[in-house]
């Protein structure tokens, strides 16, 4: 009769024990499974920026070897960042997604929303979004917000009930004691769904560097015409930029955020490399919204007033 030997290697009195990035990761994974298995028509909100991107890294790992169970959603405002949309085409041929595209341009054009003054089209979004969420019956909406965007994304669940109306009400949100979602919504309401709730951004860039995740070029340091406006440096486009008296000058710049270009600032960066944006954040003493965002700079309260109309 032989005797197993204990594996010296082996030490059974010491617990095992996950990453931060590990545990955010697992989190987020269990809230897609749950999605999966609570709502009959989730679907993802994707602009091809990096929140997004890292989400749908997520949706992939959750369901892998079989392919996402949910189809994309891009709110188009026609302002975007032709190196995004680039890459948006790009993931959604190469994972064989669907992806449904609700254009402010085409509401601008038959009449149903009108140009701001201002030529910012990120407020205009909202009559677009929920008209897809209605038209194609999308019960459960993921969006890639996170708590330490700004501070009406704090006040946020993981799972934010939406009325009939799209519109949002902190006075509604339900508590999620020990990760327990609750799906529950009458016809007509929906629920947008948080994976990313407990991350933030230099979490995200860690998560980008260890899985290796291509991004837009966009987000490294790369010389750019642009111009200054409410102490940002934004890009000059058909939008309405540059004004009368603001000067075009071509600067080494990255973006940490990207969105609408008529309200999307850069950032005066050499930051060409995935370890040198990751020290640069770290560092950083701004959220990534309050420092490139000029639709946040409207009041304290823009976001916020945003959401209960329905926004992300």
């Amino acid at each position: 009769m032989t005797t197993a030997t204990a594996n010296p290697n082996v030490h059974s009195d010491t617990p095992y024990a996950l990453s931060h990035l590990d545990a955010l990761e697992a989190e987020a994974v269990h809230i897609f499974r749950e999605v999966a298995g609570e709502f009959e028509r989730p679907v993802i909100l994707f602009s091809g920026g990096k929140d997004s991107i890292v989400m749908l890294h997520l949706a992939l790992k959750a369901f892998a070897p079989a392919p996402v169970p949910f189809s994309l959603l891009h709110v188009d405002t026609g302002h975007n960042f032709p190196e995004v949309i680039a890459y948006r085409d790009r993931v959604v041929a190469e994972h064989n997604l669907r992806l449904h595209v609700a254009s402010v341009q085409q509401f601008i054009d038959d009449g149903r929303l009108r140009e701001r003054p201002d030529g910012t089209r990120n407020p205009l979004q909202t009559v677009p979004l929920l008209d897809a969420i209605e038209s194609n019956k999308f019960d459960a909406v993921f969006g890639g917000g996170r708590r330490d965007e700004e501070k009406a994304r704090a006040k946020e669940r993981v799972f934010s009930l939406r009325d009939e109306f799209g519109a949002w009400d902190p006075r509604r949100q339900r508590p999620e004691l020990w990760s327990l979602y609750n799906g529950r919504h009458a016809v007509g309401e929906h629920v947008r769904v948080f994976p990313l709730s407990n991350w933030t951004e230099l979490d995200v860039w860690q998560y980008i560097e260890r899985e290796g995740i291509e991004l837009p070029e966009i987000y490294y340091a790369h010389e750019r015409d642009v111009f200054a406006r409410d102490g940002m440096w934004l890009t000059a486009g058909e939008w309405g930029g540059p004004k009368e008296g603001e000067t075009v000058q071509r600067r080494l710049i990255r973006y940490r955020t990207v969105g609408d270009m008529s309200c999307t600032g850069a950032v005066d960066s050499d930051a060409a490399t995935i370890e040198q944006v990751i020290t640069e954040i770290a560092a950083s003493r701004l959220t990534e919204r309050g420092a490139t965002r000029a639709d946040d700079k409207l009041s304290e309260a823009a976001m916020e007033d945003r959401k209960r109309e329905g926004y992300f």
